[in-house]
């Protein structure tokens, strides 16, 4: 039985190198960069104004006071967008508004509130304060200069990202292709939603949950039908999701029952097993397996082991599939409001749910089987083998959205 981390650093030693492609950033949030990005521009790529005023020359107003305005002709009106052509001469002032051009010949922006229109000629404009050299201007690559890189590969493109990207004139970015990730379930008691339920019989839900969690890595699941505990069946499924997809993910059926056939059924469909079981609660039956290029994560049936194991070591090897490097959990402190403790031999990861204000209890009952405190929970906490964290200890919380 692997330790988890092992299990994990088999995987990602087995994944093949991303293959890159190039798409629109329009469709990019999400996607993993597969180069590094750099600036073709200034950003901002002039001297322009940070607020609605007049453009001035600072020497021309250092005196200037509410009961002692200075008085300075109005050049010009620049709207964003627009230029001045020429330059301000002493004495003169443009009005701006936000996002306006730096006139030649001005250093500093008197904001509106510190104006106003000269009560004799139309363009005379009376100047109440004094403004500091390149006071309320933003300056030409202040933000980002040309050249400078804008990301690194193996960067996840979040929106802040996409938008800085796009506001350097980027149009196309190249992304780590994502891969297809079929999914297929197990059991012969199990029946879709929707289904009149016989005797014996449940509703599978695994599938749902793992298809929500393969999308928020970067996936694209495709779920393929219910399969009962027959080993021709299970094969034929095997193969049917393995010649369409890159990765297929399972739940149920790994364990070491006599109605349990993705192993074996695995091996008949020319797969070769890797390693089976980890030592982590929920989840030891996990296989692990390898189908020429494509790969097999096994999952077990219970739908909190099945959901907690995706999150440990299936989610990693999606986002490492597109060339991620960052691919551990969200994660943060907390405190635990209440003891957690863990008798068992193996890593517990408890599901927890964080309050507001950072407390940290226990999110229910936490047999592998109970999907209610799977959904009360927006967090795990790792508590070691016979320990218990007594109330009142920082925790690290995993968290998954």
């Amino acid at each position: 039985m692997l330790e988890l981390e092992d299990a994990l650093a088999r995987i990602l030693a087995t994944l093949p190198p991303p293959i890159a492609e190039r798409i629109n950033l329009k469709e990019a949030h999400g996607r993993v960069l597969a180069q590094p990005a750099f600036s073709p521009i200034d950003l901002p790529p002039f001297d322009n104004s940070s607020m609605d005023g007049y453009a001035v020359r600072s020497t021309d107003v250092a005196l200037a006071k509410p009961e002692s305005p200075v008085r300075l002709r109005q050049a010009g009106r620049v709207a964003a967008g627009e230029t001045f052509a020429g330059q301000v001469s002493p004495g003169s002032c443009v009005r701006l508004f936000t996002g306006s051009p730096l006139p030649a010949g001005t250093d500093a922006v008197v904001m509106q509130e510190e104006a106003r229109v000269g009560p004799g000629a139309q363009d005379e404009v009376l100047i109440l304060g004094a403004v500091r050299p390149w006071e309320n201007i933003r300056l030409r690559g202040e933000d980002v200069r040309r050249g400078q890189p804008l990301a690194s590969a193996g960067t996840v493109l979040t929106p802040g990202r996409l938008s800085l990207l796009a506001a350097t004139g980027c149009e196309q970015i190249s992304v780590g292709r994502r891969p297809l990730v079929g999914l297929v379930a197990t059991g012969s008691e199990l029946k879709e939603p929707g289904q009149k339920l016989a005797p014996g019989q449940v509703y599978e839900s695994n599938r749902l949950g793992l298809a929500a969690l393969v999308g928020g890595a970067g996936g694209i699941p495709k779920v393929f039908p219910l399969v009962g505990d027959a080993l021709d069946s299970t094969r034929e499924a095997l193969l049917q999701a393995f010649d369409q997809c890159d990765l297929v993910v399972t739940s149920g059926g790994v364990s070491v029952g006599e109605m349990d056939f993705i192993k074996r059924a695995f091996a008949e469909a020319g797969g070769e097993l890797q390693f089976w079981k980890v030592a982590i609660k929920p989840g030891r039956p996990f296989v692990f397996g390898r189908r020429n290029e494509k790969f097999l994560f096994g999952l077990p049936g219970n739908p909190v082991s099945a959901f907690v194991t995706f999150l440990l070591l299936v989610r990693s090897a999606l986002l490492r599939w597109q060339g991620a490097s960052d691919l551990s959990l969200p994660a943060h402190p907390g405190t635990l409001a209440e003891p957690l403790s863990n008798p068992g031999e193996r890593r517990h990861f408890v599901r927890v749910k964080v309050e507001p204000g950072g407390k940290v209890c226990s999110a229910g009952v936490q047999a592998s089987h109970v999907l209610s405190s799977l959904a009360a929970a927006n967090g795990l906490v790792d508590v070691p083998p016979r320990t218990t964290l007594a109330g009142g200890t920082t925790v690290m919380v995993l968290r998954w959205e």
